[in-house]
């Protein structure tokens, strides 16, 4: 009956052997198959959540107020964190060699709950979050380029290109094409093992351009006197609140860490100490901008560093990441996409269509952290705080107390309500910049 015997119960029961990394993968993987060491487990648990979003960060403190970014951050890592124990919590529940005596990721929790409707949710939304993170890299690309090397009518002509256009296309535009022929290359690998590794460089370069920014926004603090609000409007707290949910991207890692964890006991407690030490890295890394660079700071706070050689050796560092990192993002979308309509095969031209999709949302969409925003309220609400709640409470329905279920009804609710406003908000800010 369990995940690792019944042929539709699986996610990967139909496909032939492969060393893809999938939507269970661990990203510092043991393949000795050991388990991880605390401080290993520690390390799994800091590349699976920290990402690019953090540089959407000091733009979204400017918009929301800095009190109010900074609570929020500690609110949503709890959230998080809850959302994560709840998967682990209701898994071990279910675990047993008389029913399902596998369950190695979300969706096959989804399935052991909800059946087909339950995998089919968590699906859809591992789709819409992990595509929309490889928009939010083409962005992020594409801009941060066009800031490089393309001069604004209000900046020194001293750049390597003085106008907005090339051949005939926006600088954003064209460098976004531009990496659309080398992407289909990469994302036709039918195995990214050699790739895997980019998940802790990327890591490596993310942790390093914010201790550059965080010195760079010291510096500029410390010349220059910069008027700041403490607290926004109720639609930029909900505009918020989706950045911070996708800055928390880490939901769908929850069950494959803690089961390649040696010391499953002391799991709960690595994490909550993570969870802790990144809300506060965020907290800090939003602050620091927001302050140095007041009402002046962009949606991605590399632009405000200028045109220095360090500056611009961080912003190309960044870029060469998210560029290797996307092939790696899109992997779960390919997994679930094969298993369900290719019977577990590769597929090579659905690969091809889906970077297309992707590069043409990214074309359409100005501003980077608004991006942020609409893909953590309309998927990393769902998948964070609403599918864990729900399958914890379907699970234990029998035998919670009345506190317990409580705050399972408060999270869906809230999910359900946050996800509604931020979507609508985001998408708001989207259209009317666009």
């Amino acid at each position: 009956m369990g995940f690792d015997k019944k042929h539709e119960a699986t996610s990967s029961s139909n496909a032939p052997p492969r060393s893809v990394p999938r939507e269970d993968s661990p990203l510092l993987g043991n393949y000795d198959d050991s388990l991880s060491s605390t401080p290993k487990t520690f390390a799994n648990v800091f590349i699976a959540i920290v990402g690019a979003g953090v540089l959407g960060l000091p733009y979204t403190f400017m918009r929301t107020g800095w009190v109010t970014g900074f609570v929020m951050i500690f609110a949503v890592s709890g959230l998080a964190y809850r959302g994560m124990m709840l998967l682990i919590v209701t898994r071990r529940k279910l675990e047993s060699p008389l029913t399902y005596s596998k369950i190695n990721s979300f969706g096959d929790l989804g399935f052991a709950v909800c059946g087909p409707i339950g995998r089919l949710a968590v699906d859809v939304m591992i789709i819409a979050s992990q595509a929309g993170f490889c928009v939010g890299y083409l962005i992020f690309i594409g801009n941060t380029l066009a800031n490089l090397f393309h001069a604004t009518p209000t900046e020194s002509p001293h750049y390597l290109n003085t106008s907005p256009y090339i051949w005939g296309l926006k600088a954003k535009t064209f460098y976004i094409w531009s990496c659309f022929p080398f992407q289909l290359g990469l994302n036709a690998i039918p195995t990214l093992t050699l790739l895997a590794p980019l998940s802790i460089f990327a890591d490596i370069v993310d942790v390093s351009a914010m201790g550059v920014v965080m010195v760079e926004d010291v510096t500029v603090f410390l010349k220059n006197t910069i008027n700041v609000h403490a607290f926004g409007t109720f639609p930029m707290f909900c505009y918020g609140l989706g950045v911070a949910l996708f800055s928390f991207e880490g939901i769908g890692m929850a069950l494959p860490l803690e089961s390649e964890a040696r010391d499953k006991k002391k799991f709960g407690a690595v994490l909550g100490w993570a969870m802790m030490i990144i809300a506060a890295m965020y907290g800090f890394f939003g602050v620091l901008g927001y302050f140095a660079f007041g009402e002046n700071t962009r949606d991605i706070i590399t632009a405000n560093m200028g045109k220095g050689v360090l500056s611009s050796m961080v912003q190309l560092g960044l870029c060469i990441n998210l560029f290797f990192t996307f092939p790696l993002m899109m992997n779960p979308v390919y997994e679930v996409m094969e298993r369900r309509y290719w019977e577990g095969r590769y597929c090579l031209w659905m690969r091809w269509v889906l970077v297309m999709v992707v590069s043409l949302v990214a074309l359409f969409v100005p501003n980077f952290t608004d991006f942020l925003s609409l893909v953590g309220s309309s998927t990393c609400c769902i998948l964070g705080l609403v599918l864990p709640s729900l399958f914890h409470y379907n699970a234990f329905k029998n035998e919670l107390g009345k506190e317990e279920l409580m705050w399972d009804l408060v999270m869906i609710v809230l999910g359900v309500i946050l996800g509604v406003l931020g979507t609508w908000f985001s998408l708001v800010e989207i259209l009317f910049k666009a």
